[in-house]
């Protein structure tokens, strides 16, 4: 292999494994020299536990001589969202105010890549409570994106998009609520599906939570799939089992598809320069291949996202409340400040804001109508301060950079970011292509077909 081996892909590390031209325990200590060499400027695991990784490599390295791997991932590295519970593991998710308990049990994701023979490196970091779109934490202090250790990673899946990028093995797990996967996908450059709710079960399963998979390439995100899917009764908000080939489903026809091109979601943030350049572009390449691509009005209004903010405001209130004044003090500031504003708010004005979060559930699904998929940019700037909570710190604006993102979590709608380009700085800018509810498979497809249709990517950093 003339690639370092922390650099290989799932798909390349699996064919390694299957040929003994590589075993998981030698890749295993390669990812794991990896972490230590960037951790100190990086910030991108919680936890990392090199013991029980080299014994679950070693496990794999068995199995594979043998002939008889648990799945073709059998011995692949993968770092999992500190959110997502691992058994014996605490799960703070992201704040200082936790009270550090270890999880009794694997979430359903990780019970899947357990079964699969994952190496299971660590937990990636996030910021508090999950609630914001940035590197920081009041627990984990601040990511870094590996790109320019000065820009911000977004979250709130911010230490798993890094540490795909960084070389930390070629598999993450993320959650995403409003664009926690695919904003950092965005930011640094990699590939995050946001599945259609109840895709990927979960638990507990909420309003447009879901797990996806975060991955240097598509494929490797199918992979992952192929897994993840697999049924567990303890999401009883789960979509039927769909026992495709996630794999074989990658291959497609874009000639004669039908595009909507949304370059303008109505609030928020303008799209700067270079990704409304990087966006049309992608348009081009997918018209060029024989796509029909038509612009789409915008559909998000001022009601929404404030209803957008009420909402989670509120939600993460309820739990803030929930805390003794010492473990209050420990939240993030930011955080803090921002949900406490919504102590002035009625019951009343929180079912309007469901109102409205229901009607922007209906015009997500209604912008869509008409075409068999929708391209926007994944995020309309590219990384930002990397101590900012939110671009331009400001608790009252929180989420002026979400608005691509959080509708398709409302509306349930399967959505994924792409590399499509790099700004004036060499950061990266993400092409979100957007489906219909179900058609996870038809996102993937039509990502797999830019990642083949696009220029040619720029190497990835190297951070040490």
């Amino acid at each position: 292999m003339t690639t370092k081996l922390h650099n290989l892909t799932a798909v390349e590390l699996s064919n390694a494994y299957r040929t003994k031209e590589l075993s998981p325990v030698e890749v295993t200590r390669d990812v794991l020299s990896r972490i230590d060499a960037c951790e100190q400027k990086l910030n991108a695991m919680y936890i990392t536990n090199a013991e029980g990784a080299l014994a679950q490599a070693a496990a794999s390295e068995k199995r594979w001589a043998e002939g008889n791997p648990l799945s073709p991932i059998d011995g692949v590295p993968i770092t999992i969202k500190d959110i997502i519970a691992t058994k014996g593991d605490p799960v703070p998710i992201g704040t200082a105010a936790a009270d550090f308990t270890p999880a009794a049990v694997d979430q359903p994701p990780v019970a899947r890549v357990r079964e699969a023979g994952c190496v299971i490196l660590g937990k990636s970091t996030m910021p508090d409570f999950g609630m914001l779109a940035s590197g920081v934490s009041s627990l984990h202090g601040i990511t870094r994106n590996p790109w320019n250790l000065e820009r911000n990673t977004a979250g709130s899946s911010s230490g798993a998009a890094a540490a795909i990028v960084a070389g930390y093995g070629p598999l993450a797990l993320g959650t995403d609520i409003g664009g926690s996967v695919r904003l950092p996908a965005a930011y640094n450059g990699i590939f995050a599906l946001k599945p259609s709710l109840g895709r990927v079960p979960i638990y507990p399963p909420y309003l447009g939570r879901v797990t996806g998979p975060m991955t240097r390439t598509v494929a490797d995100s199918a992979l992952l799939m192929n897994v993840l899917t697999q049924p567990d009764p303890r999401d009883f908000m789960s979509l039927p089992y769909d026992r495709r080939n996630w794999v074989e489903s990658l291959g497609g026809e874009v000639r004669g598809k039908k595009l909507g091109l949304l370059l303008d979601i109505g609030v928020g943030l303008k799209p700067q320069p270079a990704v409304q350049r990087s966006i049309e572009a992608a348009a081009n390449t997918f018209e060029q291949a024989g796509a029909v691509v038509e612009p789409v009005e915008p559909f998000v209004t001022t009601e929404m996202l404030d209803a957008l903010d009420l909402f989670f405001q509120s939600r993460l209130l309820s739990e803030v409340d929930r805390l003794s004044q010492e473990r209050r003090a420990k939240v993030l500031p930011f955080i803090l400040e921002w949900c406490q504003r919504a102590e002035s708010r009625s019951a009343v004005d929180a079912m309007r804001a469901l109102g409205q979060i229901m009607l922007m559930r209906e015009k997500a699904v209604g912008a869509i109508q008409g075409y068999d998929f929708l391209v926007s940019p994944t995020s309309p700037i590219t990384a930002y301060a990397a101590d900012e909570p939110a671009p331009g710190n400001d608790p009252t604006r929180p989420f002026e950079h979400i608005l691509f993102t959080a509708p398709f979590n409302m509306s349930e709608q399967p959505a994924a970011s792409v590399c499509g380009g790099y700004d004036e700085d060499g950061l990266p800018i993400g092409l979100q292509i957007v489906g219909h509810r179900f058609d996870d498979a038809g996102v993937m497809m039509m990502s797999q077909a830019f990642e083949n249709l696009r220029p040619a990517m720029h190497p990835w950093p190297n951070p040490i």
